[in-house]
């Protein structure tokens, strides 16, 4: 092999290499770019995940949202927003104040052992009957069914009074009133299945839309203002006239027919 031949193969062997060497460089150029083309991408798409997530958690919930719609007030109501309902016989001179949240489960053993003397009484016109709902087990508890049902209570209200008693009376019976801890009465649906098993509001559209569409959850949240700024601490709370009804204990409300019988007759005393 002669020197000249040598030299010419050894020249096109670097070029060889440099020509290889420029293309893995040009390969690894790109696939830097591709890197942090990706990484600028993902950092982007993790910020605006954030930016999503943090607009979702300061957007206002459906309920801080219900506080400004428009208020549409019940039937049968009157006072400032609505909330005051009082119903029974214009003849009776006096009137039983009940405060009550719809997911108390003591306010169901109320209803349970005593409310069929309530109504009797109040059907004969020995007092009229005022009511004043409460949802603080939502805030003690998280949920929305005190809420939720006391919209529905407003929905059956706009029925009449007595479908109103009726619906209240089936909301806090053993089949349907549900353990303090399950937020059940949050579902619309179930609110309407109980309401089917009262005659003036089963099959009833107006009322069912009302349910759903939350005509009266502004309402029920001006009724709920209206119990915090009362005064009451605790559910079910009665009064007579302004003053409290107590059992034998001489602290809680009458759980007894006995009991209540008493306590009401000690109030019309004086």
């Amino acid at each position: 092999m002669s020197k000249r031949n040598s030299q010419a193969a050894k020249t096109a062997a670097r070029e060889r290499l440099r020509v290889e060497r420029e293309r893995q460089a040009k390969r690894a150029k790109v696939r830097r770019q591709l890197i942090v083309a990706a990484s600028v991408v993902g950092v982007l798409a993790a910020a605006g995940g954030i930016g999503y997530a943090v607009v979702q958690n300061n957007k206002p919930s459906y309920w801080e949202e219900a506080k400004s719609a428009t208020l549409v007030k019940p039937a049968n109501t009157s006072g400032k927003d609505g909330t005051t309902v009082v119903m029974g016989k214009s003849t009776a001179k006096n009137t039983l104040a009940l405060y009550e949240d719809p997911r108390c489960p003591v306010c169901a053993q109320f209803e349970q052992t005593v409310g069929e003397t309530v109504k009797k009484d109040y059907d004969a016109g020995k007092y009229k009957l005022e009511f004043v709902g409460a949802s603080f087990l939502d805030r003690g508890l998280g949920g929305e069914g005190s809420k939720n049902a006391l919209s529905a209570l407003g929905a059956a209200l706009n029925v009449s009074p007595e479908a109103f008693l009726e619906y209240k009376t089936a909301l806090y019976s053993s089949k349907w009133h549900p353990e303090e801890s399950d937020d059940k009465l949050k579902n619309d649906s179930y609110l309407i299945e109980i309401a089917d098993t009262v005659p003036a509001l089963k099959g009833n559209a107006a009322f069912k839309k009302a349910v759903e569409d939350g005509t009266y959850d502004r309402w029920a949240l001006e009724m709920s203002d209206k119990f915090d700024d009362s005064g009451v601490t605790g559910t079910p709370t009665l009064k007579l006239d302004g003053k409290t009804l107590t059992g034998s204990d001489g602290k809680n409300a009458p759980m007894t027919v006995e009991d209540f019988n008493k306590a009401v007759t000690t109030a019309l005393k004086g």
